[in-house]
């Protein structure tokens, strides 16, 4: 595969590295949204861009870009990148490997003098991890003016602050944000590719190397449920007379299982998810009926109508469970994201560049969600190129093979240059004409 230049893969092994020792936790990666982890990542990753000739900015969402200019500074832009946040006690690869591809990618082509046809720019974006905050895509959703500014008064689950203190903290703007004034518009745009690890077993137990992905799962969470019944003495109180939360807990799941089961088997796909399911450390004990129990839920499809029709099941299994056992079932507030489907003639660039490289690749779809989502639906041109990792994500124990990183940023690199203009061989005409 012809490329107008190799990436720089030192350069993305050294930020590996980096990124890993600046944020090791003690047991994991934290590199907390809005905060000393992110922040340092950001810095780290815009130094190095710097350091390296990129024009560097950032919005008021604190959004990084990274830019490789072009002859004709007016054209749509070609994008790709990803987040440099993770979840408490994460992995190191989530998120990061896509924006470290990117640089990588304009770090070689700088070295090496070339120039595209048009701006091709790296996007670090802010808090897509929603563990800190209860919102999906807080940093696209910002930079396309699309994030609520209700949204700014949500706390952090760890700090109890804002989203706007942490905002303005970390050296944005929560005024601009809360006004809704987009730094990207869609029509501005040529594409956005981003590069990520598979967060699942697929490719891993398979012999494929790349995953091109179909489309991004959408979800609708309920973060903070709570079901309550009544304390009692368990060795006083007869079956009869019990409202106990945990035998409530149980039914629900059990019902929610079902129901999965049932929509599966009717040619739905779909996963449920109770994350998080606890009783009260202060209150409840081995000698008492629980009173109370909170849990999550997470539901994910690439169909909102599966979605609804799972939600549609949660809501007839909570009115008959509060019948049957005497409880409160409360959901909490919803929050949900929309499905999305990536672009066909991105999906048929990323499949031609890897069998052209030799590299094997299967398309697939996400289950989790990824800022390429939010791209694509603002009508952006988007696509998702997965990376075989071992032992899943969210995780401490993420194992990305940094050969099969460098296989997929060749890959990226080729698609890249092929809409930008910056790839001249007879391979990278192909690759245009087939989108």
């Amino acid at each position: 595969m012809s490329l107008p230049a190799e990436p720089d893969h030192a350069l993305a092994a050294a930020l590996f590295a980096q990124l890993a020792e600046q944020s090791h936790d003690g047991v994991g990666i934290t590199r907390d949204s809005y905060g000393a982890g992110e922040n340092a990542a950001h810095a780290l990753v815009g130094a190095a861009a710097e350091s390296r000739g990129l024009e560097v900015r950032r919005d008021a969402a604190g959004n990084l870009y990274m830019t490789l200019a072009g002859r004709d500074r007016t054209a749509p832009v070609v994008m790709t990148g990803s987040h440099l946040d993770s979840v408490p006690r994460g992995g190191n690869f989530d998120g990061a490997a896509g924006v470290v591809a990117g640089l990588a990618i304009l770090a070689g082509w700088r070295h090496a003098g070339v120039m595209p046809e048009r701006d091709v720019t790296v996007m670090a974006v802010r808090a897509e991890e929603s563990a800190w905050f209860p919102v999906s895509y807080a940093g696209s959703k910002a930079a396309f003016g699309l994030l609520d500014a209700s949204a700014l008064q949500l706390c952090r689950t760890d700090t109890g602050r804002t989203l706007a203190d942490h905002l303005r903290a970390a050296g944005g703007d929560p005024g601009k944000v809360a006004a809704g004034i987009p730094a990207l518009h869609a029509a501005d745009i040529d594409c956005f590719v981003e590069l990520h690890i598979e967060q699942g077993p697929v490719l891993d137990a398979s012999a494929d190397v790349l995953g091109v992905v179909t489309g991004i799962c959408g979800s609708q969470r309920y973060r903070h449920a709570t079901i309550r019944g009544q304390y009692a003495h368990s060795g006083a109180t007869p079956r009869s007379h019990r409202r106990d939360a945990v035998v409530a807990a149980a039914m629900l799941v059990t019902a929610l299982q079902r129901a999965w089961v049932a929509l599966e088997g009717a040619g739905h796909e779909l996963t449920v998810t109770v994350g998080q399911c606890m009783t009260d450390a202060a209150q409840a004990d081995f000698s008492k009926v629980s009173g109370r129990v909170d849990f999550s839920l997470d539901m994910r499809s690439r169909s909102r109508a599966t979605l609804d029709a799972m939600d549609a099941a949660v809501q007839a299994a909570r009115t008959e469970i509060m019948q049957a056992c005497g409880v409160d079932i409360d959901l909490g507030a919803a929050t949900s994201s929309a499905p999305a489907v990536m672009n066909a003639g991105l999906q048929a660039m990323l499949a031609n560049a890897a069998a052209l490289a030799g590299v094997a690749a299967r398309a697939m779809p996400s289950g989790a969600g990824h800022d390429a989502a939010l791209f694509a639906a603002q009508g952006v041109p988007a696509a998702m190129l997965f990376v075989r990792n071992a032992n899943g994500s969210h995780n401490p124990d993420e194992s990305m093979r940094l050969d099969d990183f460098s296989q997929a940023t060749r890959v990226l690199a080729s698609v890249l240059g092929a809409r930008a203009g910056a790839t001249l061989s007879t391979i990278s005409l192909n690759l245009c004409q087939s989108a």
